[in-house]
């Protein structure tokens, strides 16, 4: 079985492999947020009868892999000292859900 959809004006295409090809995490929806309110709106939303995983990815409750990412983490991810961008990457690996206000002060050496 094949569909068709469209989410926010891109067009997807979608294809049941059946069982020989059972659903995974090889395909996730990215979602850019804001801010830490809008993270967390998507969060509580999309874990409902969910499942939390690590570093801002989440199954919801039909098993579809979501990452919700802060807008800011590119930008201290890109920096160019590599203290900097270690820290938040440390910090984020011991995240489930991101936190902005955690993930600068690790930019920030705090």
């Amino acid at each position: 079985m094949m569909v068709e959809f469209e989410l926010d004006g891109q067009k997807y295409s979608a294809l049941n492999g059946g069982p020989l090809f059972p659903f995974n995490e090889s395909i996730s929806f990215m979602v850019h947020c804001a801010d830490q309110e809008e993270v967390d709106q998507l969060w509580e939303g999309l874990t409902a009868g969910g499942q939390e995983v690590q570093c801002g990815w989440l199954k919801d409750k039909f098993g579809v892999s979501w990452q919700i990412v802060p807008d800011i983490l590119a930008e201290l991810m890109s920096s160019p000292d590599k203290d900097k961008t270690d820290r938040v990457y440390q910090a984020m690996l011991k995240m489930v859900k991101l936190n902005i206000e955690e993930l600068q002060k690790a930019y920030d050496g705090g």
